[in-house]
């Protein structure tokens, strides 16, 4: 079966060639939607898979960037009606988008698994958490409330107001191509900024959707647009002086280079990386329920999940009971498509990204790990991109299925002696995203929290995403910047404060003074 596998790699690569080529070459061509309409006119375009076949389905365009300035200097044409418009209209708007969305959940859901990969039901929960924010953004009049001190000095009063920063870019990844550009653009668009987003390429389709259900719910042509595109139209989003702001989200190596380029350019920015999620479990934990925790954690989404947990801290004696108890419940694991309604995950993205989650495993035993469970061998029908999951014991910092984000489903153990121990190997990794711990100890639990240096921490939870009221966002090299992702930070992102201090005197109390003001 591994040959079926690398004849699938090859032909994705033909096939990326071949679309690269020819403009038209497969299926329905993915356009941009920019000034309220679908826009079409790209020279390039990319093959879009559907994971579970491995065939190409669709092409998307690729942006020049000339195109994407076109799109830029429509929302910077559409950001003085947008800005003036009244947070009351703008609250409408967001509770229309959040009424279409959650009606037409099961047809946006399908796009996302057709282009992703991922179980059906993972892409309605996805949809979920991003209505989260939708909901979230219907407070804005609260949100973007100012305030105001009177008499600041005698006669004088202070307030302070925020206001949009203007054009926000918006750069998402492919592993939730719906809700996180939910996550930026409602906020974005609810603070009275005009947006570009740009999509990742592999399952770029879920973007238009959005804009267009925007659209319906009334959104002004020109705030929202979406442009497809690789390097090319990224690059000119950094550094196209129009755009003040720039958000993204995905590998560490990407949001330092958004995040250092952006900068020299004047820019202001967040950009989040990637993550390597430890869950520890102490000897007092529930083990039973630490496993059923572990498995859900790991490999939900094939592990294309930034909060993913990727390692398991095993305190004590821990580790062979739990290694016990995941490896008989991932044997009875159902993976096929994300169509099927018996499949609990599905494939990954796309054939390279097979071929690198499955070199991790395979390297494995050559760096001294012990690979318990090996989903590598396991075999499939067709040339879609599945592998199944992997458990792998004995894992230490230095080797590299420890010391890199696998983003797939592949399960690591490191066995440590202490809580101290395993608070130190947490804390000395470069990532910080998520962290968890199971115990049934308070204190223990309490202690955690408070030794840890990470960005999101769950107790007895495996992947602490906080709801909607919260914001999304990690440590270290998780987080370029020092603004989080949605919720209460991500509207002081999207706004600049500004202060106005007033006197109205009497004309006769006028005179010139040249000394600094004070009073």
């Amino acid at each position: 079966m591994q040959d079926t596998k690398q004849s699938a790699e090859v032909r994705a690569q033909q096939d990326a060639e071949q679309g690269a080529q020819d403009p038209r070459g497969a299926g329905e061509v993915i356009e941009h939607f920019i000034d309220g309409r679908r826009h079409g006119g790209s020279e390039r375009t990319a093959p879009v898979y559907n994971p579970a076949t491995g065939q190409v389905a669709k092409q998307v365009l690729l942006a020049s960037a000339e195109e994407v300035a076109t799109a830029v200097e429509t929302a910077e044409a559409a950001l003085p009606g947008w800005r003036a418009t009244s947070l009351a209209k703008r609250t409408a708007i967001m509770f229309k988008v959040e009424n279409i969305i959650r009606e037409r959940t099961p047809e946006l859901a399908e796009i996302v698994t057709a282009e992703h990969g991922k179980v059906l039901s993972d892409a309605a929960g996805e949809i979920a958490r991003g209505l989260e924010n939708v909901q979230f953004c219907t407070g804005l009049m609260h949100h973007l409330k100012g305030e105001h001190l009177e008499q600041a000095a005698t006669g004088v009063d202070v307030h302070q107001i925020r206001q949009p920063v203007g054009v926000v870019a918006c750069i998402t990844p492919f592993n939730f191509p719906a809700m996180v550009p939910l996550w930026m653009i409602t906020t974005a668009i609810a603070a009275g900024n005009t947006v570009v987003l740009k999509p990742s390429e592999r399952d770029p389709s879920a973007s238009v959707w959005i804009a267009e259900a925007f659209a319906e719910a009334g959104l002004p042509p020109g705030v929202l647009n979406v442009v497809h595109g690789d390097k090319v139209a990224v690059d000119e989003l950094l550094t196209n002086p129009l755009v003040k702001a720039v958000s993204f989200v995905g590998s560490t190596p990407i949001a330092q280079y958004i995040y250092e380029t952006s900068a020299a350019h004047g820019k202001r920015v967040q950009a989040l990386g990637g993550a390597k999620n430890h869950m520890v479990v102490m000897p007092d934990a529930d083990l039973d329920g630490a496993a059923d925790a572990a498995v859900s954690a790991a490999y939900g989404s094939a592990g294309e999940r930034c909060m993913a947990i990727s390692v398991i801290v095993a305190v004590g004696d821990t580790a062979d009971p739990l290694i016990e108890r995941i490896t008989e419940r991932v044997g009875k694991l159902t993976i096929g498509p994300g169509t099927d309604p018996a499949s609990e995950m599905g494939p990954l993205i796309t054939a390279q990204a097979l071929e690198r989650v499955n070199g991790y495993v395979a390297g494995a035993e050559a760096e001294g790990a012990t690979v318990v469970v090996d989903g590598t061998k396991q075999e499939f029908e067709g040339d879609g991109f599945f592998t199944g999951v992997s458990l792998i014991d004995h894992v230490k910092p230095g080797m590299k299925v420890y010391d890199e984000e696998i983003f797939g489903p592949v399960l690591s153990v490191v066995r440590v002696g202490s809580y101290d121990e395993a608070v130190r190997l947490i804390n000395s990794n470069q990532f910080a995203n998520g962290t968890a711990v199971f115990t049934r100890d308070g204190k223990t639990a309490r202690e955690y929290q408070f030794d840890i240096e990470v960005g999101m921490v769950g107790i007895n939870v495996p992947i602490p995403v906080p709801i909607g009221a919260f914001s999304f966002g990690g440590w270290k090299k998780s987080l370029f910047g020092d603004t989080h992702m949605y919720g209460p930070e991500s509207f002081n992102f999207y706004t600049r404060r500004k202060l106005v201090t007033t006197r109205w005197p009497e004309p006769s109390e006028s005179q010139i003074n040249l000394g600094f003001p004070t009073h």
